[in-house]
């Protein structure tokens, strides 16, 4: 019994770990997918932002177009870091939401084990109670 015991818990943490390597993997596909997305995404405004500053610049004295290109540099900056904060808060979130899951999986499982345990100890108690009746 224990060694069935054990071997069912065995096999639960291996499902586990598989489950969680599953998970990261694709917790981590869809971090790229979105961090290419922002990249393109920032890749376009920039390139866009260049293109009107370069307009600006033929009219514009050179001390504000330094402003301008320093201020363009900060928002994006700011952006890029809002963005990433967000992803990051989004990420814990979704691994915060998982390890709860598995967690509550694995206690579930775990009270199976338990209960299955006590029910073949019963089972044990009262076959050994009859034996020793017999004897």
């Amino acid at each position: 019994h224990e060694r069935e015991h054990d071997r069912e818990i065995s096999e639960l943490i291996t499902k586990h770990n598989e489950e969680m390597e599953e998970l990261r993997a694709e917790l981590s596909k869809e971090q790229r997918h979105l961090l290419d997305e922002l990249q393109q995404q920032m890749a376009a405004t920039h390139k866009a932002e260049i293109e009107q500053a370069q307009l600006q610049s033929q009219t514009l004295h050179s001390l504000e177009l330094e402003a301008l290109r320093l201020s363009l540099n900060n928002m994006h900056t700011s952006q890029l870091e809002l963005t990433q904060a967000n992803l990051r808060k989004e990420k814990e979130t979704a691994l915060v939401e998982l390890r709860e899951m598995l967690n509550d999986k694995r206690a579930q499982e775990v009270a199976i084990l338990q209960s299955r345990h006590q029910l073949e100890w019963e089972k044990v108690k009262e076959q050994c109670s009859k034996e020793k009746e017999d004897l």
